[in-house]
């Protein structure tokens, strides 16, 4: 449809409008008072029903197909549950409210009221004998169109762009019901891991989401200013400081889910906003994660999994059987068994060397934990497909976690990566206020080295280690990619409901 087709529409549409205005029908509704959806309107006629009419219902959902023929004409309406079909006759509604449908056009949102009964061809419908447009569909959804194919439906989309799906998500929803059910379901999962963890005894907090020093993890944050105390702030880049924190204060057990804030590149995995799960438990260590890590994806996929509210069966069936306890790979043994070197002992040249051959970006100019990582990133990561937790990683990649024990250059730390991606990141907890000042003070030295990625030291945290921090397991665990992962999707937008995007 080119810009002169639309617009044409568009003032087609218009001038429907105006003539309901004419004939004193409200375009916009306040309300409408609904017995059923969809589904349950359906469910009320029973299978046995035959052409008898049915209980008598009133459904409100989108017009999404129509066919007139002469005095009567079917259409079907479509809501969150599914879609029914509905039949108009001109002798049941009268002259004036049947010709009042000339000015329904697809997309309308409208309310009927009739008996539910069962067509020839054995679908059931509401006959209806009333109806109510509760909004004006003043733009044209962009609806696919659907065949048959060997006995079966197939809807072939009118909205394929993806990026044009991912800016006007609204759109996406309307007309996509498979997409809606994806939604539905990771809204199931967030439910899911909220029901566990309440389950055993954590309880949900909420901390600053803006910042006077950011931390709890390595990346560029947004920085704002605050007019009235004429100060910077900063978008948390994680949780885990402040949530550590609370288990100082005798919370022993605590978990937060939000928004968490990242200035860095858009890519099939990141998205500057995204949502976090973090939890942490006072006198656990990262093996006892490990097991509560395990516990709840077998959890949360079986919930999901099981969601009776899917209409999108395919989605229930890509959901993955988790089967504990997962494979663990040590950190350097599987690095330098990728790289056929002692990766630890390189120097920068020889690392960066490394990283120059196997494609790693502005590898000059990234220090040497950063170059450690991407290598780690590049040779095993990426190979790691059933889900894997990759255990031990060396202190200085990790600024938080404890040292571990019998190596302390090493850490007690923990990744979970599925598909070459990471799912979760956990430590045991450094709990010792000296130690913690020392590796702030590292991570303040790369900062002021041109690392805009690294921390400053957080001279309130260590105060609060210093009143006697217990020790404790702390877990993070990427809500998008986790369902991205549940739900075998590819591109991180397509599971976020309003992606970052550059503007049109």
């Amino acid at each position: 449809m080119t810009t002169d087709d639309l617009n044409a529409v568009l003032r087609a549409r218009r001038a429907k409008l105006d003539q309901l205005a004419e004939r004193g029908i409200a375009p916009f509704a306040y309300r409408y008072e609904r017995t059923h959806d969809a589904r349950s309107a359906i469910a009320a006629l029973g299978e046995g029903a035959g052409d008898a009419p049915g209980p008598e219902v009133r459904v409100a959902g989108r017009l999404v197909a129509w066919r007139a023929h002469g005095k009567t004409a079917f259409a079907h309406l479509a809501d969150r549950s599914g879609r029914l079909q509905l039949y108009f006759r001109q002798d049941e509604l009268g002259e004036e409210r049947y010709a009042a449908l000339d000015l329904l056009d697809l997309g309308d949102v409208i309310g009927v009221a009739g008996p539910v009964f069962r067509t020839r061809t054995g679908e059931a419908t509401v006959r209806v004998a009333s109806y109510e447009l509760l909004a004006k569909s003043l733009r044209p959804l962009p609806f696919g169109k659907e065949e048959v194919v060997d006995g079966r439906a197939v809807l072939h989309s009118g909205f394929a762009d993806a990026e044009q799906r991912s800016r006007q998500r609204y759109a996406d929803l309307a007309v996509h019901p498979d997409v809606r059910d994806l939604f539905v379901a990771r809204s199931r999962m967030v439910s899911a891991i909220r029901r566990f963890l309440d389950g055993r005894d954590f309880i949900e907090v909420e901390t600053p989401v803006l910042q006077p020093l950011y931390g709890g993890a390595a990346a560029r944050p947004f920085v704002t200013h605050h007019e009235a105390l004429d100060m910077p702030l900063y978008l948390r880049i994680a949780d885990e400081l402040y949530l550590k924190r609370l288990i100082v204060g005798g919370l022993e057990r605590v978990y937060e889910i939000g928004h968490d804030f990242r200035n860095e590149g858009v890519d099939r995995t990141h998205n500057p906003e995204f949502t976090m799960l973090e939890f942490y438990q006072a006198y656990a260590d990262y093996n006892d994660m490990m097991t509560v890590v395990e516990a709840l994806l077998v959890s949360t996929a079986d919930a999901v999994r099981a969601d009776a509210s899917l209409a999108d069966a395919s989605l229930a069936e890509r959901v993955p059987v988790f089967r504990p306890p997962f494979p663990r790979v040590q950190w350097v043994p599987a690095l330098n068994s990728a790289l056929g070197a002692d990766a630890m002992s390189l120097d920068m040249s020889a690392l960066r060397a490394a990283g120059e051959r196997v494609g790693v970006e502005h590898v000059a100019t990234l220090s040497r934990p950063k170059v450690l990582d991407a290598l780690f990133q590049a040779l095993v990561e990426a190979q790691l497909d059933a889900p894997t937790f990759v255990i031990d990683y060396p202190r200085e990649l990790s600024p938080l976690a404890k040292p571990k024990r019998g190596d302390p250059s090493l850490t007690e730390r923990f990744e979970l990566f599925a598909r070459g991606k990471e799912m979760a990141n956990a430590f045991s907890e450094l709990n010792d206020p000296i130690d913690q000042r020392t590796r702030f003070e590292a991570q303040a030295a790369l900062r002021a080295a041109g690392d805009q990625e690294a921390s400053g030291v957080d001279e309130d945290y260590l105060r609060a280690m210093e009143y006697g921090m217990p020790p404790m397991g702390g877990v993070g665990i990427g809500i998008d990619r986790l369902f991205m992962y549940l739900s075998g999707t590819t591109h991180i937008r397509d599971v976020i409901l309003f992606p970052t995007m550059r503007p049109e």
